[in-house]
């Protein structure tokens, strides 16, 4: 991997790590395009390092209100909702690497993210006002972990699916998005702690030079601050339809590549 290739891996990471699309997904699909076959365990480790500085950085102050008061009802949400991932993570550590790796569903996940935005914008619209921050209740946030915890296979969107299920349960989007960035920070060092244990176990690190691994980390860092920033405003105004159209053509590309063309897959 070059330095070019790593900015463009970091910059992918960064935008789509928040923005409902699957930064799995593309960083599979990246990495199939640019031919990347050699271990790139240290490369994700850092490049998710990046994006969870941007989150501190962003909602500093509903992290900083949370460690000020750690018992209140948004921690126990917060933790309620990282559950079901855990779970999911350890017990199908496995199958989550062997999916990761053969990419065999990835066109699937992307119409599996398409169709659970299409479907939440619908449920958010149905009649009646938005729930604010003080009625979330404790099964709004087991419906809301259950989704990123199904968001761990490649090509499902955590970000896509937090929001889907707060938006389907007709919670504040300015809310909803808030508290999606906020569960997204145990998830993010869930993974780096899964990371650091594959590199204490001695899995192979690939021959990425120091300089392409720091380009990427500053790249998605950078990149993931103004994709945060861009989500917050945007979930807030706008229908999140037009992610869905996306990922769905992107899905059917992918689909038509690895059934007929076989240009990368």
């Amino acid at each position: 991997m070059n330095i070019f290739e790593a900015i463009i891996l970091g910059v992918v990471q960064g935008l789509t790590e928040f923005l409902p699309v699957s930064s799995s997904g593309h960083l599979v699909l990246l990495q199939k395009i640019f031919g990347i076959s050699e271990p790139v365990l240290l490369f994700d480790t850092m490049v998710h390092l990046g994006t969870l500085v941007a989150v501190f950085i962003v909602l500093w102050e509903d992290i900083w209100s949370i460690l000020r008061r750690i018992v209140q009802p948004l921690t126990g949400f917060l933790i309620l909702g990282t559950i079901p991932t855990v779970i999911i993570a350890l017990v199908f550590k496995d199958t989550i690497e062997g999916a990761f790796q053969s990419a065999a569903f990835l066109g699937f996940s992307f119409l599996f993210t398409a169709a659970a935005l299409m479907g939440s914008e619908f449920l958010s619209h149905r009649p009646g006002k938005a729930r604010p921050q003080t009625a979330m209740g404790w099964f709004d946030a087991l419906i809301i972990g259950i989704c990123q915890a199904i968001a761990i296979i490649p090509g499902v969107s955590r970000s896509g699916l937090t929001l889907s299920g707060s938006l389907s349960r007709k919670l504040d989007r300015d809310f909803a998005a808030r508290f999606s960035f906020l569960l997204s920070i145990p998830a993010i060092l869930g993974a780096l702690v899964l990371q650091l244990k594959g590199v204490l176990d001695g899995e192979p690190l690939g021959s990425i030079g120091i300089a392409p691994i720091i380009a990427g980390t500053l790249s998605a860092g950078v990149v993931g601050f103004f994709a945060i920033k861009f989500m917050l405003r945007i979930v807030k105004t706008r229908s999140l339809r037009g992610f869905a159209l996306y990922v769905a053509i992107l899905g059917v590309l992918v689909l038509g590549d690895q059934y007929a063309f076989h240009f990368f897959f």
